[in-house]
C-alpha cells in the first residue's frame, strides 16, 4: 500500500510533469472508484492543472476548477504516460481504473491490481469535503508534530502502538510498512499498550518515525513512479523481511500474520528476545 513517502514523492513527480497542462478528457474505467458525481468528471474537460499536494495517503490533484482527490487504497498506483493511447479505454476486468489525457497527448492511468476495489477518486470544491480527509489526525511530518503532541495522542488510548501508529484519525499516513519500520528503530514491541510507553520511549518513537519518514521520501525524491515501489521495498530493515537477519543485532527477522496482513519485528531488538505468541492471540510484551 502506498504511504506518506511514496505519495509525497507522487505529488511532487505530478507536480513536476502535470502542473500547467489543460486536461482533455478523465476516462473512468471502474465505475466503483469513482466516489463523488457532482461535479461531473467531464467538469475537468479544459480546467488546468494547478498544482499537486498529499494529506496523509491521499493524493491531491488542484485544478482550476475542481479538486481531484485520489486514494490508491492497498494496490492502487499511478503511472505517467507520454504519449497516452489516443482511443478511450474500454471497460474490462483489467486493472485500470482512471485514466486522465492532457491536451498535448500525455497523461495519467490509475490502476487497481486487487481484486477487492478500493480505490477512490473523489471531485470536490476542497478536499476537506473528503469524509476521510476531515478526520485525517496530525501529519508526522508537520514542523508542529513534537513529541508532545505524540505523547499527548499515545496516552489517550489504551491500544497496542502498532494499531495506533496505523489508524489514520489518529496519526495520518503511516501504514503497514512505516510502522514496522519506526517500531524496529525505536525498540518497541508492536503489542506494546500505547498509555503505557514512558516519555524516554515516546522521545524514541517520535524520533524514529521522523527518521524513517523523512529517509524514505528523500530517498523516493526524483524518481519516476515506475521505480518508487522497488524503492520502497529496498529500504525496508525489517519490514517484508521474515527470516532474514536483523540489520542491527543479527538475529531472525519474523513475522505475525493476521488476515489480511503481517507485521514483522526483531524479537531481540524489540521484545526482549521473546517471539510474539500466535498470530491474534498473541499477548502482550512489555
Amino acid at each position: 500500500m502506498p504511504e506518506l513517502p511514496e505519495v509525497e514523492a507522487l505529488a511532487r513527480y505530478l507536480g513536476d510533469v502535470a502542473v500547467g497542462r489543460v486536461i482533455e478528457r478523465v476516462d473512468v474505467v471502474s465505475l466503483s472508484a469513482l466516489k463523488t458525481f457532482t461535479p461531473p468528471v467531464s467538469s475537468l474537460a479544459g480546467e488546468a492543472v494547478v498544482a499537486t499536494g498529499r494529506r496523509g495517503k491521499f493524493l491531491l490533484l488542484q485544478t482550476s476548477g475542481p479538486w481531484m482527490v485520489l486514494h490508491l487504497a492497498r494496490s492502487g498506483w499511478l503511472r505517467w504516460r507520454d504519449p497516452l493511447p489516443k482511443a478511450p479505454p474500454r471497460p474490462g476486468k483489467g486493472p485500470l481504473a482512471l485514466r486522465v489525457r492532457f491536451e498535448d497527448g500525455s497523461g495519467f492511468e490509475v490502476t487497481e491490481a486487487a481484486k477487492e476495489k478500493r480505490l477512490a477518486v473523489h471531485l470536490v470544491a476542497e478536499p476537506s469535503e473528503v469524509e476521510h480527509v476531515a478526520s485525517l489526525g496530525p501529519d508526522p511530518l508537520d514542523p508542529g508534530f513534537t513529541p508532545d503532541v505524540l505523547g499527548r495522542l499515545l496516552s489517550g488510548t489504551t491500544s497496542q502502538i502498532k494499531g495506533v501508529l496505523t489508524d489514520q484519525r489518529l496519526l495520518a499516513g503511516v501504514g503497514n510498512a512505516y510502522s514496522d519500520e519506526a517500531l524496529h528503530l525505536a525498540r518497541l514491541s508492536p503489542f506494546k499498550s500505547a498509555n503505557k510507553l514512558t516519555g524516554r520511549e515516546v522521545a524514541l518513537l517520535h524520533a524514529a518515525l521522523n527518521d524513517v519518514l523523512t529517509d524514505a521520501v528523500d530517498r523516493s525524491l526524483g524518481l519516476p513512479a515506475s521505480g518508487l515501489k522497488s524503492e520502497k521495498k529496498s529500504g525496508m530493515r525489517v519490514h517484508g523481511r521474515t527470516g532474514e537477519p536483523c540489520p542491527e543485532c543479527g538475529d531472525t527477522i519474523r513475522e505475525v500474520s493476521f488476515s489480511t496482513k503481517s507485521l514483522q519485528y526483531c524479537p531481540s531488538c524489540q521484545t526482549g528476545g521473546k517471539p510474539l505468541a500466535d498470530r491474534r492471540l498473541s499477548r502482550l510484551l512489555k
